[in-house]
């Protein structure tokens, strides 16, 4: 009985022995992927799209050229500002959480009383917009 304990002390070394390397190579390819998932946790959480303050600045800019066309102006310069209110009113309602439908109506009345309920739900939610 004396021996057996020898012989079990000498098979766990060799264990020890034979498996400590992979082991350890193991966990030093893993260590890169452990370092990224931490900084990934740690990191602040980034913003889709333009920061607010510049949308709203924006879409008082659009506004103010949409409202200051002068009679003579081509149509096509007038739907093309049109559009791009529309599309700055989708970022903003995006950024601010509104639901909208700007991007399924079609032009014309509907979309025009879409855009000035787009346009009172953005400043009850504190957004300045014209």
């Amino acid at each position: 009985m004396g021996g057996s304990g020898g012989v079990l002390a000498n098979l766990i070394l060799f264990a020890v022995v034979c498996l400590a390397p992979t082991v350890l190579f193991w966990c030093a390819l893993r260590v890169p992927k452990l370092v990224g998932w931490v900084r990934e946790k740690r990191a602040q959480p980034q913003p889709e799209g333009p920061p607010i303050e510049r949308v709203a600045a924006d879409l008082r800019r659009v506004h103010r050229l949409l409202a200051g066309y002068p009679s003579g102006t081509p149509a096509a310069r007038r739907l093309g500002t049109r559009q791009a209110y529309d599309e700055l009113l989708t970022v903003a309602c995006r950024q601010v959480g509104v639901p909208h439908r700007l991007g399924e109506l079609p032009e014309g009345m509907d979309r025009e009383i879409e855009r000035l309920r787009v346009e009172q739900s953005l400043r009850e939610r504190g957004l300045a917009v014209p």
